[in-house]
């Protein structure tokens, strides 16, 4: 390769290694017609030369060396991961059989005895050149293409976040609750979780991926309200037994709507199949007594029993237009007397041991003024558009506080 044909600046770096000054000035003459030369008069000299600044393309390592070897230079640069793929070829006097094959089984690119023949040496190091500029275009592209898919596995997820919140805020907007009642009930379930991972009855469910699903699945739970007629949703005080019935099915709305967007989707999704399950049985009991299947105990899916004691929890000690917040400490007492009955007792006895978490996520991702006065101000304005509200009838507006499970609802 004729030095007019590639800009020195351009050109691949070879490394020779060699105790002997004539060995390295003939070599760097030999060399530097077509390629940057750096020279090394021992291991530790070359060792320094390869990790200090740019690495070498190609190593030309004698053997017989005072001090580290060269089979020791190549067995550290080849046990490390920054220098593994940096092509070695021994240069050497040594010329036995069982020579060479130790060389090569040390992970040598080649090996090549002296006195050197100068075409078939540069000849043998341009091949290796090559191979190695080959195999460093294919990580290269190997590297670019799995930060492509990190990155765009990071934009899905983002996207189906993203879809998540938009869906499960469509059904707050028509309901008396706020965007925050979301905010909470996912990390309440998420703290539930994270108590319960190490427990007997839950650890195999619990994985850290299971717990990532749970939370991402939580602000689905509701989506099924969508469907419930304003009259009925918006209602302030408690529904009539016929009202009830009617708002009971927000649970199998829910999980149909879910499956129905599976469905159209073509293929399973991991994080929708724990997001039905929410959906459709997070109002059921321990004892049996919820609804809509009226299961009970471990029948009930643990994602809904999980939400459950969040969903409860949040609806006794929020704001609401039609209703004060109540005392943590009477919403604990409230969960705790549901033990047995309507929750799982394992879960209500971690919820007690975690009720200060409980606490603080209320306080983070507690309604403000401003959140009420939006939820008053839509009301109000359903009532003028003349949506049937039966609280509006005498003596039907009541503000009764809501049972344990949030008016039914």
């Amino acid at each position: 390769m004729a030095t007019d044909v590639l800009d020195f600046a351009e050109r691949q770096t070879v490394l020779v290694v060699d105790d002997t000054p004539d060995n390295l000035s003939l070599m760097s003459a030999l060399l530097k017609d077509h390629y940057k030369v750096k020279v090394a008069h021992n291991g530790d000299k070359a060792l320094k030369v390869v990790r200090n600044g740019s690495p070498p393309d190609l190593i030309l390592l004698d053997i017989m060396m005072p001090g580290l070897s060269g089979y020791d230079v190549c067995r550290e640069l080849k046990a490390d991961p920054a220098t593994c793929h940096i092509p070695i070829i021994f240069l050497t006097a040594m010329a036995a059989v069982e020579d060479e094959k130790k060389g090569l089984e040390m992970g040598a690119a080649d090996y090549i005895t002296k006195p050197i023949n100068p075409p078939i040496l540069l000849a043998r190091v341009q091949t290796q050149l090559n191979l190695k500029a080959a195999t460093d275009f294919l990580r290269n592209q190997n590297a670019f293409l799995e930060q492509e898919v990190v990155k765009r596995t990071r934009e899905v997820m983002a996207i189906q976040d993203v879809t998540v919140l938009a869906m499960a805020s469509m059904a707050e907007t028509r309901d008396s609750e706020t965007g925050n009642h979301i905010r909470r009930t996912q990390f309440y379930v998420k703290a539930l979780a994270k108590e319960l991972q190490g427990h007997p009855r839950f650890s195999r469910y619990l994985t850290d991926r299971n717990i990532d699903l749970l939370f991402k699945s939580a602000p689905l739970h509701d989506i099924g309200k969508v469907g419930i007629p304003d009259h009925i949703l918006l209602k302030p005080g408690r529904l009539e037994p016929h009202e009830f019935e009617v708002m009971k099915t927000h649970t199998t709305l829910g999980r149909d709507a879910i499956e129905h967007a599976e469905q159209a989707l073509g293929m399973k999704v991991d994080f929708l199949a724990t997001a039905k399950e929410i959906a459709y049985s997070h109002q059921e009991k321990w004892d049996g007594s919820g609804y809509p299947q009226g299961i009970g105990a471990d029948d009930i899916p643990i994602s809904a029993r999980l939400m459950a004691v969040a969903d409860v929890y949040d609806a006794l000690i929020s704001r609401r237009v039609y209703k004060n917040p109540m005392p943590h400490d009477q919403a604990v007492t409230i969960i705790l007397e549901g033990r047995g009955s309507h929750f799982d007792l394992d879960i209500v006895d971690a919820f007690s041991a975690i009720q200060d978490n409980f606490l603080a996520i209320s306080q983070r991702y507690a309604d403000s003024d401003r959140d009420i006065q939006k939820k008053a101000d839509y009301l109000e304005l359903a009532i003028s558009n003349s949506i049937v509200l039966s609280s509006k009838a005498p003596g039907r507006r009541d503000h009764q506080r809501p049972d344990p499970a949030g008016s039914g609802r």
